[in-house]
């Protein structure tokens, strides 16, 4: 609270506050400091506040600048220096925009003290000087904290309202602060008892004795601008115990403030229009005589209510931020520990690394010595063979020298031929390559340390990595060991190079209409395996992917071509047909519990090109009449196929066969079935119609014509008839003439 009670222009806790126009207090003292004083003959304002009254009379010319410095007590006296009366007061008004007497006008001049001041606006062209000693002076006011100006009347300061309630809770707060300070001592003494405070530094908030403050705070460096004050008990000491703030003991009663235009009146109701409160005189006699006026007690108590329950709204939030703080507080804790954890963790990891490169290198270093100690080996063998060659060739040429010596050639023959072939041996071990060291002095071994130290390099935390720039991935590999396809559906892979750096957030996958039109997405996620179904048989589809990550898309992967199935394979649909409908045999068998017939569709969906199945008779009891076709999925599966407008089907009993469609009956073909016979389906999307066999044989003409859209193979049977269905079959090639319809 005690940010509440300081004046923003001294810094100090209030001392008789006054209210400006715009809510805002200030120190009477420092109020007579900020106010700015211009004579009238150096004031012109700008147009814009030139709105109303008369222009003011002359200014003397003897009133220069200067008196702006004039006393002070000028500012504060009951009237301004020659004493404009009501029209001088309504001309100063001309600095507000309304009669409230501030402005939003922001004034371009600075005070010492940093207060923004109206500026000087230089005279018009050609204006008279004013005679010296003439005129009145404008004064005016702006806040410290909104910047807004307000011109003072010829009353001065005294024209603004004393704010008593705030100076009532400046004096009980410095009351306060001084009973619960009485005892205020150093807080950096070492002796004990500690030493009383002397000083109090307001930014560091630590109360200092004087030996302690020579010491811990000295007047220089960074700490020349903090603002040292006495501490709070300290008498006569600025926010201490003393009367510093002109009012009276918290336990004597307040007097009464009275009304600021009549002396005499206390205050006694409150103009709602103006916004304060009024005595009965200014309502009688005063420019408050016509406005909404209330009770003063009951708008108290209602503003009281106000600012209450505004209260509760503010003390919500301080109870979060409260709650905030205590967060942050722990997260602070849990933010030093986790460091020192990661800290622990980060040594362990990279100590780990040492260890791992100690036991390697030492390994590295027994192979090298190793291979030393082999080179060693295999020179000192050859230094020591060669020696005692060289020492047996050496003795044998001095024996022979000895022996050329002799003059006896009788003994010298008995032996010459031995010697001779004892000098070719050794001359012999002396072979090629014999004088040639058998290793060298350079170790063939190269230790290729560049991976390992850029991986050294580039060693750093996951997250730091994200954060770093990334480029786009990499072209993907299609696995093609893994890409398939499965009747009219297709299946695909694809990976990572491997050695990847750069992130990958998904993967696109695009494929072509199948007949070699545009590209078009099928695919977008992170799966590396999708498979695509509902593409047309016998069909070649051109499939890439490409990756993409945050910094874009990367380029695509090379195309693959997959062809769909020629034929079809499919079974009945469990899923799709009627209650009624009994599926065995791997869902190729179908019979029904019911009398009426029921609807089953197959697993496939045609849309393109040329497809043929047969459905084998297993039984045939009582004359039923099963129906073979082509339908819609949403076909209607409780009646007969055929009956609405989603299926296209020949229903036959055992003597004769029908089209039907929109419960429409045509082309009536004699030959029916029975058990054992075949019923052939044939529907041609390239030319757009549908045709049926029985037992290999036409059945009647073409059975529908200019079909074109999504079609399921379907059938309709009841109880009495049971079906197995027959698929992946190749068109018929030969088609026998067709039995003609009877009408």
């Amino acid at each position: 609270m005690e940010e509440e009670l300081k004046c923003p222009v001294c810094g100090s806790l209030f001392r008789e506050p006054i209210i400006l126009p715009c809510s805002h207090n200030v120190c009477l003292p420092c109020a007579r400091t900020i106010a700015v004083q211009t004579p009238e003959s150096e004031q012109h304002l700008p147009p814009l506040l030139h709105s109303r009254g008369p222009a003011p009379p002359a200014a003397a010319p003897g009133a220069g600048p200067g008196a702006a410095a004039g006393s002070a007590a000028c500012l504060d006296s009951e009237s301004a220096a020659g004493g404009g009366g009501g029209d001088h007061a309504d001309k100063l008004s001309l600095h507000s925009e309304t009669d409230s007497g501030y402005g939003s006008y922001t004034p371009s001049l600075k005070s010492p003290n940093g207060v923004r001041v109206l500026p000087l606006v230089p005279a018009p062209p050609g204006a008279a000087a004013a005679p010296r000693g003439a005129g009145p002076a404008s004064s005016s006011l702006t806040c410290p904290q909104c910047h807004r100006s307000a011109s003072l009347d010829q009353r001065g300061l005294r024209g603004f309202q004393r704010n008593r309630l705030l100076e009532a809770i400046v004096q009980r707060y410095q009351q306060g602060r001084a009973a619960a300070a009485a005892a205020a001592k150093c807080q950096l003494c070492d002796r004990s008892p500690p030493e009383p405070a002397a000083v109090l530094c307001e930014q560091c908030e630590v109360l200092y004795c004087a030996a302690c403050q020579l010491r811990c705070h000295p007047a220089r460096g960074p700490f020349a601008k903090h603002r040292l004050a006495p501490p709070p008990a300290h008498p006569g000491a600025p926010g201490g115990g003393g009367d510093g703030g002109g009012g009276k003991g918290a336990g004597g009663g307040r007097k009464l403030p009275t009304c600021a235009e009549h002396d005499l009146e206390n205050y006694s109701m409150y103009c709602v229009s103006c916004r304060s409160p009024v005595c009965y005189q200014c309502l009688e006699e005063g420019k408050h005589n016509k406005h909404d006026v209330k009770a003063l007690g009951a708008m108290w108590k209602q503003h009281k209510a106000q600012l209450s329950q505004a209260l509760n709204g503010v003390s919500d939030k301080a109870k979060e931020a409260k709650e905030f703080l205590v967060q942050l507080k722990n997260l602070l804790q849990q933010i030093q520990e986790n460091g020192l954890d990661y800290e622990a963790c980060l040594v362990a990891q990279c100590d780990a690394l040492v260890d791992a490169l100690t036991r390697q290198k030492a390994k590295l270093l027994t192979k090298v010595t190793k291979e030393r100690e082999h080179k060693l080996k295999v020179v000192w063998d050859q230094i020591n063979h060669c020696t005692l060659k060289l020492r047996q060739s050496t003795g044998l040429m001095e024996y022979c020298l000895e022996v050329i010596k002799e003059n006896d050639p009788s003994g010298f023959l008995q032996i010459s031929d031995a010697l001779i072939k004892r000098v070719q041996v050794s001359q012999e071990q002396w072979v090629k390559g014999a004088l040639e060291p058998k290793v060298s002095a350079e170790f063939d071994l190269t230790l290729d340390s560049e991976p390992l130290l850029q991986s050294i390099h580039q060693l750093d935390f996951i997250q730091m990595k994200c954060r770093a720039p990334v480029s786009v991935p990499p072209v993907p590999l299609l696995q093609l060991e893994k890409c398939c396809t499965r009747n009219n559906s297709v299946t695909l892979a694809w990976r990572m190079p491997p050695l990847s750096h750069n992130p990958v957030e998904g993967y696109i996958l695009e494929l072509d209409d199948g007949d070699g039109g545009q590209f078009r997405e099928v695919y977008v996620g992170k799966e590396t395996l999708c498979t695509i179904d509902g593409l047309h048989f016998n069909s070649t589809y051109n499939a890439r992917v490409k990756a993409f990550n945050s910094s874009g898309v990367g380029p695509y992967s090379k195309t693959v071509i997959l062809q769909t199935s020629d034929v079809a394979w499919f079974t009945f649909d469990p899923s799709s047909a009627h209650r009624d409908i009994v599926l065995s045999n791997d869902n190729q068998t179908a019979t029904c519990n019911s009398y009426d017939d029921r609807v089953v569709l197959g697993t496939a969906a045609f849309s393109k090109g040329v497809h043929y199945w047969e459905l084998h008779v297993d039984r045939y009891d009582n004359h039923p009449d099963p129906a073979f076709g082509i339908a819609r999925i949403n076909v209607v599966k409780d009646m007969m196929l055929g009956k609405d407008d989603k299926a296209w089907a020949m229903y036959v009993d055992n003597n004769r066969s029908w089209f039907m469609h929109c419960n429409s009956h045509t082309n009536r073909t004699e030959g029916g079935v029975s058990k054992g016979a075949t019923v052939g389906v044939l529907l041609d999307l390239n030319k757009h119609n549908l045709t049926f066999y029985i037992n290999g044989q036409q059945q009647g003409p073409p059975a529908f014509e200019n079909i074109e859209g999504v079609f399921m193979p379907a059938l309709s049977l009841n109880r009495n008839v049971q079906v197995t269905l027959h698929t992946g079959l190749e068109v018929p090639q030969s088609v026998k003439q067709p039995k003609l319809p009877n009408n």
